[in-house]
């Protein structure tokens, strides 16, 4: 029984959930939405505070935060003049965690990115090797 195996006690979800899933994933998948998750998995921030870390305008950065709250990945509070945005969405810890591993400094697969190659290139040529 192979590793991956054991890691899934429970059946497959359904394509609905999946696609749900999916459409989650696909908000997350941007650098600037996955910078702002890392800053908000420290800590509560403002507009202002997230748009300078990312070094975009406040009203792109607001753009950004809207799409992931409609994917109730976070979650805001207004004290006064000020909204204050948070991770909502405990598994965003992990997701990122993942990342970090997978592609941060000095990971083992950090070499892999900005590479010049499409995605599944290195795979096409080592499937063509195989079968020559």
């Amino acid at each position: 029984m192979s590793s991956t195996t054991s890691l899934r006690p429970q059946p497959p979800l359904s394509l609905e959930v999946l696609g749900r899933a999916a459409e989650c994933l696909r908000t997350i998948a941007h650098p600037h939405r996955l910078r702002m998750i890392q800053l908000m998995l420290q800590g509560e921030h403002t507009v202002g505070e997230l748009a300078e870390s990312c070094d975009v305008a406040s009203h792109v950065a607001s753009e950004h935060l809207m799409l992931m709250r409609r994917c109730g990945l976070l979650k805001s509070e207004q004290r006064g003049r000020r909204v204050f945005y948070q991770v909502a969405e405990a598994h965003l810890a992990d997701i990122v965690r993942c990342i970090e591993q997978r592609f941060g400094n000095g990971g083992a697969n950090s070499a892999e990115i900005g590479s010049d190659q499409p995605a599944g290139a290195g795979r096409r040529s080592r499937q063509k090797e195989a079968t020559t």
